[in-house]
């Protein structure tokens, strides 16, 4: 598995291909650096560099590629855990059509759930310099004269999955790239952005909010919410006692669909989300009722990925809820 960080190692912070990679788990400050590793083993790591990198994704077998933004108070093993469900269940759908790839930022590792928020809010937030980084790198080795072949990059369909905090990750990531790289706007670099749970303000879509530009990016973005999504409740509560009062995209969706643009589309997961995650009803994009086995909102996004479309049955419908049968 090959993975994206900005993670601090505790090994120095310049490169040196083929090293071995551990993270500095006591610091969960953002590093200006960014490293291209691969995950070999539990605490197993080695740094192969963005060339090999980014040739690996060239040369893959793999038709598109999925970016998976985890949340907060997740540390790089259960990163990796989570990445590999997600790239079983993938394989098992089709084979050879989708390659997860992993971008991990520097949560915390300290105990009690409202410190271990505060602090990777800070930390989200400063990662977007880093991983603004990271996709300028990419789009300017994607249009590269010497890497336009048929098997370059540019012709695989990149998409995104933010999940929870992932989201204030991707929303950030996003208006830094487009300040200070791509003023006058980002080019539509992604077939689907999926939105789980997201830890950020349900108005963030709207036209003029800070989270337009996912929408400028991406041929559809996807919100996948749930009301009775209790890590989110524990972040609504910790914003109140901070003065911020606003209900979170993952919650209730989008505030009004209306004042976001038309490829923003959101499915209500209500039924299903305490089912595949009990008791928090969080992680409910993962596996279904039985381990490994995909659920309804998985299924949903995979065959957003086959197709391309969100609702292929009827081109006007921007909203739907999955059923439990």
């Amino acid at each position: 598995m090959i993975f994206i960080t900005n993670r601090f190692p505790d090994q120095s912070i310049r490169t040196r291909i083929g090293r071995k990679f551990t993270f500095d788990l006591h610091n969960n400050a953002s590093s200006n650096s960014v490293f291209f590793c691969e995950h070999k083993n539990t605490n197993e790591h080695i740094e192969i560099g963005s060339i090999e990198f980014l040739n690996r994704l060239k040369d893959c077998k793999f038709k598109q590629i999925l970016i998976y933004i985890h949340g907060f108070s997740n540390l790089p093993e259960s990163v990796f855990k989570s990445t590999q469900t997600l790239q079983t269940l993938c394989d098992k759908s089709k084979k050879n059509e989708v390659l997860v790839i992993p971008l991990i930022w520097p949560c915390d590792n300290d105990l009690g759930i409202v410190k271990d928020y505060w602090d990777d809010q800070k930390a989200a937030d400063q990662s977007a310099y880093s991983f603004a980084r990271v996709l300028e790198k990419f789009l300017a080795w994607r249009s590269s004269s010497q890497h336009q072949t048929v098997d370059a990059p540019c012709l695989k369909r990149i998409n995104i999955l933010a999940h929870s905090m992932g989201n204030r990750v991707l929303r950030e990531t996003f208006n830094v790239w487009n300040k200070y790289d791509l003023p006058n706007g980002l080019p539509m670099v992604f077939r689907n952005t999926f939105l789980v749970a997201a830890d950020v303000v349900n108005e963030s879509l709207h036209e003029g909010e800070d989270g337009e530009l996912i929408c400028h990016a991406s041929r559809n973005v996807i919100v996948y919410h749930a009301s009775d999504d209790l890590a989110l409740r524990a972040s609504k509560a910790s914003n109140l006692k901070n003065k911020i009062a606003s209900r979170r995209l993952g919650h209730s969706g989008v505030e009004n669909i209306d004042k976001a643009p038309r490829n923003v589309y959101q499915v209500d997961c209500d039924d299903v989300n305490n089912q595949y995650d009990f008791p928090k009803g969080h992680s409910y994009f993962l596996t279904g009722t039985k381990k490994n086995v995909q659920g309804k909102v998985f299924e949903h996004i995979f065959s957003c990925l086959i197709s391309g479309r969100v609702f292929p049955d009827d081109e006007y419908r921007r909203s739907s809820i999955i059923h439990d049968d």
